[in-house]
């Protein structure tokens, strides 16, 4: 008769939490059909990362181009400017006194004349500094500005100025205005392209690699076939191995791409000084994208690893459907 109080008795079997339970399911190793950490892997991550890098630097660079091209539009659309030419017979100071006068109409918020030493150093970008202009016949500027919510009569002024100062002429910027556009939505298209078919590069290689991991994986999967594993099955767990790769290579990658932009805006910040940097602030701001742009460079990342393992997907149920 076995004595239950002795200490060699068995012991009933310990009750465990259901959450013990799931942290050390979860902390087990789980087997797959790929191995996870394989050469191939690691160079699907490393090119993963490099098209993801150039695809975040793509999208990053159209939203700069569309913001400065909506920076460009606003300042333009805003201001307008009558150009008074010097004639022999007239006093071109008259003159521009009166055409600011004219242009002192309801619509417009500031009217500046500029003086002529402002107007000569706006020729210095192409003529140089420290040259006499006095003998040369330039232009006066008057540079208006409309009034918020205000659209001044432009025919009106049109033709005052065309009456009493013949040698003034009105511009609207509707030229630059277009030309801009134009060349804003050129690069913009150019940038959706080269997006394209660097996700299109990324999707081919990601199918080879799918497709040699099949190769790799052959035994097993005849023996999951073999054991009644439907494709579906097969075709989750190449997935999700897939995913795990795309979201390491899309990581690095977007994160690389952010660095790169954080720096290009301190450099910019601090270069800004010099001339060259002043063009290259007008021309694409200080490589700020905002919260916009960092939201479309991390869905960007995001979206390729969601496509990498929808390609690895179907790849996979296409060559099973073949295999079958």
């Amino acid at each position: 008769m076995t004595d239950t109080s002795s200490p060699e008795a068995v012991a009933p079997p310990s009750r465990e939490s259901p959450l013990k339970r799931s942290i050390q399911a979860f902390s087990k190793p789980r087997l797959t059909l790929i191995p996870a950490d394989s050469t191939a892997s690691r160079a699907l991550v490393i090119v993963i990362a490099i098209m993801t890098f150039l695809a975040t630097l793509t999208g990053g660079g159209a939203m700069l181009i569309y913001q400065a091209s909506q920076n460009w539009n606003s300042a333009i659309s805003r201001e307008m400017t009558i150009q008074v030419k010097p004639q022999l017979g007239r006093d071109i100071e008259a003159d521009v006194r009166k055409a600011a006068a004219i242009a002192r109409m309801p619509g417009f918020a500031d009217v500046r004349v500029f003086t002529r030493e402002e107007s000569s150093r706006l020729l210095e970008p192409w003529l140089g500094a420290g040259l006499d202009l006095s003998e040369l016949p330039v232009p006066r500027l008057i540079v208006l500005k409309l009034a918020d919510d205000a659209r001044p009569d432009l025919g009106a002024l049109r033709t005052q100025l065309s009456q009493q100062v013949p040698n003034a002429a009105l511009d609207d910027h509707h030229l630059w205005l277009d030309r801009l556009s134009t060349m804003s939505r050129a690069l913009v298209v150019v940038a959706v392209v080269i997006l394209l078919l660097v996700l299109l590069a990324m999707v081919l290689a990601v199918a080879f690699a799918t497709r040699g991991a099949m190769a790799g994986s052959r035994e097993i999967i005849d023996v999951l076939h073999f054991v009644g594993a439907r494709n579906r099955f097969i075709a989750a767990e190449f997935q999700r191995h897939f995913l795990k790769l795309g979201l390491r290579g899309g990581l690095i990658g977007g994160v690389s791409a952010l660095v790169i932009f954080y720096l290009a805006g301190l450099l910019t910040a601090w270069w800004i000084a010099s001339p060259e940097a002043s063009q290259v602030e007008a021309m694409f701001g200080r490589f700020s994208l905002g919260f916009v742009g960092y939201l479309t460079i991390i869905v960007i990342s995001a979206g390729i690893a969601l496509l990498t393992a929808a390609m690895s997907r179907s790849v996979v149920l296409h060559r099973l459907r073949r295999m079958n």
